[in-house]
C-alpha cells in the first residue's frame, strides 16, 4: 500500500480526535445544547467511516493507529469537566465517605452527619451541590464502592473530579488491549478493537463523564474470555466482580452457563456475598440504597420506560411483555448458545435488554459496545448510538418518548436487516474473519478484489491442499464396515504370491 493510500485510510480517525475536542468544547445542557446533539451525531458518522477504512491498512499499522488514536481520544476527553452527566460527582463523594470510615449506604450526601466531609469542588459555596440526588443514599453496588475508594486514595487532592475521569480513561485504554488479546486468541482480526477504542460512546462516557459502566464492561469481557478457556472458577470470580461494579453484567449469565454452570454461579455469587455482607451487617436493608426509588422514578414499574413495546400494546401491559421477551431470549441463549463462543449470545442478551427498556442514558450501552467486538456484530452499535437521541434531544425540548421510539426503532431495523442479510449468505460473519495481511495491491487476503463478482475470493497465500472426493453412502454403518473388510481381504490376496494363497 502506498503512503498516500495509507494516509487517506488514517485521515478520518485523526479527524475524529479534532471533532471530539470541538464537541466537548462547544457546550453543555445550558450552553448550545442543539450544537452538542449534532456534533455528537457527526462523531458517530466519522467513527463509522474510520472503523471501516482502518481495515484497509496492514494489520500492524492498523493496530498502532487504533491504539494511538484511542489514547488521544481519551486524553482529549479528560481535558474538559464532565459535559453530559454528573454521576461521577456521586462516585467521588462515595469514595470520600468510604475512606473516612462511614458506610456510603448509611446517609445521603445532604445529611448533617456528613457536613464535615464536604469540599468546594463537590459543594461549591452559594450554589447547589454538583452531586445529583443529594437527598437520597447511593445506588452503586459494593465492588463499585471499592473502586471509588481506590481512586480517591490514589488521586491527588488537587485533581478533584479529574482523578475519576483519568481512571475511567485508563480503564477504556486497557479495554482496548484486552479486546485485542481476545481477538488474537480467537484467530480473528484484531483491528475490530477500533469499534471500542474509537467509539464516541466510550470516549464521551469514559474519559469525559467517567462512568463506572466502562469498568464493568472490561471486567465482563475478561471474565467471558477466561470462561471460554475453561477457567470456570477464575472467570466466575471476575464476572461476580463485574456484577458487583454495576448490576448490568448479570445479563450475560445465560450465555456462559452452558459449561459448569454451578461452578460459575458459585464463584460469582461468592464475590457478591463477600462484598455485600459487611454492608448488610453495618446498615441492614439500607444496602439496597436508592435502587427501588430509581426504578420507579425511571418508569420501569408503570411501563412508561418500555418505549418500543408501547407502540404495539397498552402501557400497562409493557412491564409484563418486557419480562416475557427477556425470559424467552435468555432461555433461547441458554439452550442454543455455544459454550466455546458465548460472545454472540452475550451481545443478543445485552442488546435485547436495551431494546426492551429503551434507556435515555446512553452510557448503559458501554457493556454492549465491549461485547460487539469479540462477537463480530457491529450492527448492534446502532443500539448503543440510539440512547443519545432521546438524551440530548431532550435538552432542546424534543419529546423524549417519541425520540426513544425513533432512535431505538431505527436501531432495531438496522439489527434485523443486517441479521437477515447475514442469514441469506450475503454478508460473511465478521466474527469468523482471521487476521488479514495485505497483498501487494492493498486488498486483504481472502477478500474479493475490486470489481470481482459477489462471492468471489482473492487468491490464498498458499495453494490449498486437494481433498479426496468422498462419495455419499446412505447405507448402515455396519454394512459399510463389512464391505471395507471384504475389499481389504481381496487386496491383500491379490498382492500375495500364487503359492502362498
Amino acid at each position: 500500500m502506498t503512503d498516500r493510500r495509507a494516509a487517506w485510510a488514517a485521515a478520518p480517525a485523526v479527524a475524529l480526535v479534532g471533532l471530539t475536542a470541538v464537541t466537548l468544547g462547544t457546550g453543555t445542557r445550558d450552553v448550545h445544547p442543539a450544537a452538542v446533539l449534532w456534533l455528537v451525531a457527526a462523531c458517530w458518522a466519522l467513527f463509522a467511516c474510520a472503523s471501516v477504512l482502518v481495515r484497509r491498512l496492514p494489520a500492524d499499522l492498523g493496530l498502532r493507529l487504533i491504539v494511538g488514536v484511542g489514547v488521544a481520544l481519551q486524553a482529549v476527553a479528560v481535558c474538559w469537566p464532565p459535559r453530559t452527566s454528573s454521576d461521577v460527582y456521586r462516585y467521588a463523594w462515595d469514595g470520600r465517605v468510604g475512606n473516612h470510615g462511614i458506610d456510603p449506604y448509611a446517609y445521603p450526601p445532604a445529611a448533617p452527619q456528613l457536613a464535615g466531609l464536604r469540599v468546594p469542588w463537590l459543594f461549591p459555596a452559594g450554589q447547589p451541590p454538583l452531586i445529583n440526588r443529594p437527598d437520597v443514599t447511593t445506588i452503586y453496588p459494593p465492588v463499585g464502592q471499592l473502586w471509588f475508594r481506590l481512586v480517591d486514595l490514589l488521586g491527588p487532592d488537587s485533581w478533584g473530579i479529574r482523578s475519576y475521569q483519568v481512571a475511567a480513561a485508563v480503564v477504556a485504554v486497557a479495554g482496548t488491549f484486552v479486546l485485542v488479546a481476545v481477538l488474537r486468541s480467537a484467530g480473528r482480526d484484531p483491528r475490530a478493537a477500533a469499534w471500542w477504542a474509537w467509539c464516541p460512546l466510550v470516549v464521551l462516557e469514559s474519559g469525559n463523564n467517567g462512568h463506572l459502566d466502562g469498568l464493568a464492561a472490561v471486567l465482563t469481557v475478561g471474565a467471558i474470555a477466561l470462561l471460554v478457556r475453561r477457567r470456570s472458577v477464575l472467570g466466575g470470580l471476575l464476572l461476580g466482580a463485574a456484577i458487583g461494579v454495576k448490576l448490568v453484567p448479570g445479563l450475560v449469565l445465560p450465555a456462559v452457563l452452558r459449561r459448569r454452570p454451578w461452578v460459575v454461579l458459585a464463584s460469582a455469587g461468592s464475590v457478591l456475598v463477600a462484598t455485600y455482607v459487611p454492608h448488610v451487617i453495618g446498615v441492614g436493608r439500607s444496602v439496597i440504597g436508592y435502587l427501588p426509588g430509581y426504578l420507579g422514578e425511571e418508569g420501569y414499574d408503570s411501563g412508561d420506560r418500555f418505549a418500543l413495546l408501547r407502540v404495539v400494546m397498552p402501557q400497562s401491559w409493557a412491564p409484563y411483555a418486557a419480562a416475557v421477551v427477556g425470559l424467552v431470549t435468555a432461555a433461547l441463549v441458554l439452550r442454543r448458545g455455544d459454550p466455546d463462543q458465548p460472545w454472540r449470545g452475550a451481545v443478543i442478551l445485552a442488546g435485547t435488554a436495551l431494546l426492551i427498556t429503551t434507556p435515555t442514558y446512553p452510557w448503559y450501552a458501554l457493556l454492549l459496545v465491549a461485547l460487539v467486538v469479540p462477537a463480530g456484530r457491529p450492527e448492534w452499535l446502532a443500539v448503543a448510538a440510539a440512547g443519545y437521541l432521546p438524551y440530548l434531544g431532550g435538552w432542546i425540548g424534543w419529546s423524549g418518548g417519541l425520540l426513544q421510539q425513533v432512535g431505538y426503532g431505527l436501531a432495531l431495523v438496522a439489527v434485523v436487516a443486517v441479521a437477515a442479510r447475514r442469514a441469506s449468505g450475503v454478508l460473511e460473519p465478521v466474527a469468523q474473519q482471521g487476521v488479514q495481511e495485505h497483498a501487494g495491491d492493498g486488498a486483504p487476503l481472502g477478500v474479493p478484489p475490486r470489481g470481482a463478482p459477489v462471492g468471489a475470493l482473492a487468491p490464498e497465500p498458499h495453494p490449498a491442499r486437494p481433498r479426496r472426493a468422498v462419495a455419499r453412502d446412505d447405507r448402515p454403518d455396519d454394512e459399510c464396515q463389512r464391505d471395507e473388510e471384504r475389499r481389504g481381504r481381496e487386496q491383500r490376496s491379490a498382492t500375495q504370491p500364487r503359492d502362498q494363497r
